[in-house]
């Protein structure tokens, strides 16, 4: 009996025939370091979000720290890993005092962020309001 023939094609990546499932751009303003993303942030592409997080947040002893500001309206998808990624961060801006917000969502994300009541660590308003958090309240 005969090994099984191996598959000669290669197995699809995040970068074949249809580019980079996420895009990164970084730019350095008056008001802080942006970052606008785009694309999927999913388990394939939240490694490639945190090191370009890792890289835009100031070493721990630089004297200036700008805030990141990150716009997510580019962002097609994005699932618990990709939330995780974006909480991670949250946790590193803080360590380094350095403000982290998001600046803008897409209808995804933003649905993402509301319903696992994430928005708010990010600077974003709530849907819900400031009191309406979806459970009743005794009066």
């Amino acid at each position: 009996m005969s090994p099984p023939r191996a598959d000669p094609s290669p197995a699809p990546s995040p970068t074949a025939a249809g580019g980079p499932r996420i895009r990164v751009e970084v730019e350095a303003t008056p008001s802080g370091t942006v970052l606008r993303l785009g694309g999927e942030i999913d388990m394939d592409t939240a490694g490639q979000l945190d090191a370009a997080l890792t890289r835009a947040l100031p070493d721990e002893d630089a004297g200036a720290r700008p805030p990141l500001l990150l716009d997510l309206s580019g962002v097609s998808f994005c699932d618990s890993t990709g939330l995780n990624a974006l909480l991670r961060a949250r946790l590193r801006a803080l360590h380094r005092h350095v403000p982290l917000s998001i600046t803008a969502a897409s209808e995804q994300v933003a649905h993402l962020l509301d319903i696992t009541r994430t928005d708010v660590l990010f600077g974003l308003p709530s849907p819900r309001g400031p009191h309406q958090d979806g459970r009743r309240h005794r009066t």
